[in-house]
């Protein structure tokens, strides 16, 4: 079965790292949008965030054109907003049933990783080889060694 690479990423910082790891496996690639983009204004990003993570909010997302039952494995890449998964990404676990998927998430973050990685395993309990990526800015911290191994690991 084929591997399905699932993504959210505000700043592009996500969707860089999924770009990097599409060149190097064979994957299905899908981009979760929210229905009503957010400000291109970082700060109002951060309040509306946190006040998103805080309620529980559930952002809408547009359809994601996935059939999950073409795929085993999900990588499941999302960036750290408020301790946790981002909100849109919230809404396509709710949407969508990936129980029955191993599930390779790719959680990038500027400061805190918080409890993202217990939150996703609340949705999917089939979780293995999560890779955490440390961004300063726009650089990415995390050496390219440990994105080399997450790779290795997606056909084991």
């Amino acid at each position: 079965m084929k591997k399905a690479i699932v993504y959210y990423s505000y700043s592009g910082h996500t969707k860089r790292i999924v770009d990097m790891i599409k060149e190097k496996i064979d994957a299905d690639v899908f981009e979760i949008k929210p229905k009503e983009p957010y400000s291109t204004d970082y700060d109002t990003v951060v309040d509306l965030g946190q006040e998103e993570v805080n309620n529980n909010v559930l952002r809408e997302i547009e359809e994601v054109n996935i059939n999950l039952d073409n795929y085993d494995t999900v990588i499941l890449a999302t960036p750290v907003w408020w301790y946790t998964f981002a909100p849109v990404v919230h809404t396509f676990l709710e949407k969508y049933d990936l129980k029955d998927k191993t599930v390779m998430p790719i959680i990038t973050n500027g400061g805190w990783l918080g409890h993202t990685v217990e939150d996703i395993k609340k949705y999917c309990p089939n979780v293995r080889n999560e890779l955490i990526l440390k961004f300063d800015g726009n650089n990415l911290e995390t050496s390219s060694s440990v994105i080399d191994k997450f790779i290795e690991e997606i056909d084991n």
